[in-house]
């Protein structure tokens, strides 16, 4: 075991810590609907939790409280909410039809979760805070979600049996430990837009979502899912274009 730096905070701050225990509340409420089979209740729990997850680490940065104490509780709450919830919820709605493969894919998107959350961890605080590697898990979990509600919008209200969806879980499983890099939103992306079309823009996408929030929801989560191995694909085109030119370039 490791020695802890003295100069971490292990110190106890209630209201961070608050928003974080609400994320592990609206994850376990999201088994109980789950098991129920409440399936569209426990997936709207898991997209609140993404929330209130969203939320405690804001908090602790705006009220300067956060700490060690913090850190490891967010890590054990991630893991009920965004690794055991989704992966419960995916059994029950669409997996266990399959037998082995179907329990198997559930089991495999929980491992991943829980080693997405100790390589996140362990990595280096110094490191690009702006990008994540691999998928987050609140990302993850809230595209499970969005699956469930969107199969909700086209008139499946219980279970689902299609191919499509037990290779969602094991494509999210891969893209939680990938190397893939997905955007943080810490803080707005570098579009080159006025801060008034930007709000403009931003508001028209609030109408959009809160008009058709299950298929818009689908949709977004779709797009941020695929964002990383599109960028890795564009950066390795174009290194390859510029090596390519590097190697033409004439003698002088």
């Amino acid at each position: 075991m490791t020695e802890k730096s003295p100069n971490i905070d292990n110190r106890f701050y209630p209201l961070p810590c608050m928003f974080t225990l609400a994320s592990l509340f609206c994850g376990f409420y999201s088994i109980i609907s789950a098991v129920n089979s409440e399936f569209k209740t426990a997936a709207i729990a898991i997209i609140v939790a993404a929330i209130f997850d969203a939320l405690d680490g804001r908090v602790a940065r705006l009220t300067n409280s956060t700490s060690q104490f913090g850190a490891e509780l967010d890590s054990l709450c991630d893991m009920v909410s965004f690794g055991v919830s989704p992966a419960v919820l995916a059994y029950l709605w669409a997996l266990h039809p399959y037998g082995r493969y179907g329990w198997l894919a559930a089991f495999l998107y929980v491992a991943m979760t829980s080693l997405r959350l100790a390589r996140f961890n362990s990595q280096d605080c110094e490191t690009d805070s702006n990008n994540f590697v691999g998928l987050p898990c609140p990302a993850a979990a809230a595209m499970i979600s969005a699956a469930v509600l969107f199969t909700n919008f086209l008139g499946i209200a219980g279970e689902v049996k299609h191919i499509s969806l037990l290779l969602l879980v094991y494509l999210l499983s891969y893209l939680m430990v990938s190397t893939h890099t997905y955007y943080s939103f810490k803080e707005l992306p570098p579009i080159k837009m006025k801060r008034f079309q930007m709000l403009v823009a931003l508001l028209l996408l609030f109408i959009l979502v809160a008009a058709e929030p299950q298929i818009m929801l689908f949709a977004l989560f779709l797009i941020y899912l695929g964002s990383g191995p599109v960028y890795a694909l564009t950066k390795k085109i174009r290194s390859t274009k510029k090596s390519g030119i590097t190697m033409k370039k004439p003698d002088h």
